[in-house]
């Protein structure tokens, strides 16, 4: 380890801050940045700053913590945050302009930057982590050596190492690293498939693969929260084989994305949702020093189109046999990626078949949806939660059409199931902004499954009262 990056030392740990900055956009910036349509562009960077005071849920056992949005944060979710952690110290920063390229947005914003230099004080040191180590992030490091601090990266890889990040957290980087990894290691099974450079030769494989198969997914290289992953399912396409490849290569001409960036054509499974709920998920972390720490495991809480809405974590999601096994098939991904230089958190995401099988569809490389899940799960009900509690999580729960309550509107009217600290059950509201766009996002804890269920379906039913 280079001087540059080792800790900061026992004697100057009063001086020590945590900067953290949300950068959601920046992990899957090429992507956002070929979305054709302007408005969906826009969208698209707009849900990301309102998902970004969640992520001080994944900061919630920083004791001395500036957080840098982009988005202002609401102060009444500042301190519903702070009293719900216990927690004195929280700087937020906002820079100016949101062009959804934060670091770049910090570095060009000369009072947020010159903050950034005060806060390593006198030991002119700083550590810095994000939800993703981004190129723009590491060109914010840089910039930030450049005026003489040492900036300490615990949670990214090394520049050199970079590459780790978006080839691993890609659909067509994860597919090599299974083709690759078969003899070593049997249970990195992934679904059928193959990788594809233009949208012409894509149509025409997934419509022969369509008819033949009776289904088809498509995925581009790196898409986020659903988008750039095409399920289709029988009786979704005509069973011409012709009007079969019109109708895909119509559907891929609607985004620049999928001709900018490989496709991965796959299998269509047939999930089995009795194990894992369809699609169990493991999380890690790899510490500087190259170690691998286990998180949690979970299943995913998915809809029909593939796109992600919460996590369901507790030690009956998946029988000792299946956790065991993607365990261990977890720890040897981590491993392949600590060798070439990957830094911080991981996940991989799994599809469960009727055929008994189970398939790895992808891994982020990056915090994740159910990061600020675990965290909140470890802070409020301990190391053991996997064993004390039953948590339940969704992203986007659509509120009642028109309802934009404010947060302490919503507090008041979900008070009957808020979390209670004595009985370490109930509902914790994990985003204020997302409020503004008729969606809420939350965490609910309950002592056993028929509790969580029950307390999520009252909430349920209190929200559908929203007017």
């Amino acid at each position: 380890m280079s001087e540059k990056d080792e800790p900061l030392p026992a004697a100057h740990k009063k001086a020590e801050k945590t900067v953290y900055i949300c950068n959601l956009s920046e992990d899957v910036w090429p992507f956002i940045e070929a979305i054709t349509d302007p408005e969906k562009r826009r969208i698209e960077i707009e849900e990301n700053a309102n998902l970004s005071d969640r992520d001080l849920f994944t900061n919630s056992e920083e004791s001395d913590l500036v957080f840098i949005s982009p988005k202002p944060l609401q102060e009444d979710f500042v301190h519903y945050f702070k009293d719900l952690f216990g927690i004195r110290k929280l700087e937020v920063l906002t820079p100016k302009n949101h062009s959804g390229e934060i670091c770049r947005d910090i570095f060009e914003d000369k009072q947020v930057f010159e903050q950034l230099v005060e806060h390593a004080n006198y030991v002119k040191k700083l550590t810095l982590i994000s939800y993703a180590t981004s190129p723009q992030f590491l060109t914010l490091v840089n910039q930030l050596r450049d005026r003489g601090i040492t900036v300490y990266t615990p949670e990214s890889p090394e520049e050199e190492d970079a590459w780790t990040v978006n080839f691993y957290g890609s659909k067509s980087g994860i597919r090599q690293l299974a083709q690759q990894s078969v003899a070593d290691e049997p249970d990195f099974l992934m679904s059928d498939g193959l990788i594809c450079v233009n949208i012409v030769d894509a149509a025409k494989i997934a419509a022969k693969k369509y008819i033949k198969e009776d289904g088809v997914v498509l995925k581009t290289n790196k898409g986020h929260s659903g988008a750039g992953v095409l399920i289709l399912r029988p009786g979704d396409l005509p069973t011409d084989y012709k009007a079969c490849e019109e109708a895909i290569l119509a559907i891929l001409k609607q985004d620049a994305y999928w001709d900018k960036f490989p496709i991965v054509i796959e299998d269509l499974i047939n999930v089995n949702t009795a194990v894992g709920g369809g699609f169990p998920n493991v999380e890690f972390k790899i510490n500087k020093s190259g170690r691998i720490d286990f998180l949690y495991y979970c299943g995913l809480r998915v809809t029909k189109n593939g796109v992600f809405q919460g996590v369901e974590i507790n030690e009956d999601v998946m029988n000792d046999r299946l956790m065991t096994r993607i365990m261990d098939m977890g720890f040897f991904i981590g491993e392949q990626y600590a060798a070439n230089g990957y830094r911080g958190y991981y996940d991989v995401d799994l599809v469960a078949a009727k055929n008994g099988e189970l398939y790895v569809s992808e891994s982020n490389t990056r915090r994740t949806g159910g990061t600020h899940v675990y965290k909140t799960a470890f802070k409020l009900i301990g190391k053991d939660f996997l064993n004390d509690a039953y948590v339940l999580s969704d992203n986007t729960w659509q509120l009642p059409k028109g309802a934009r309550p404010s947060l302490t509107q919503l507090l008041k009217h979900l008070q009957p199931v808020l979390f209670d600290k004595k009985t370490k059950e109930g509902m914790v509201i994990a985003s204020a902004n997302l409020l503004s766009q008729g969606q809420l996002a939350y965490i609910i804890f309950g002592q056993n499954e028929k509790h969580a269920l029950e307390i999520e379906a009252k909430a349920h039913r209190l929200l559908a009262k929203l007017s």
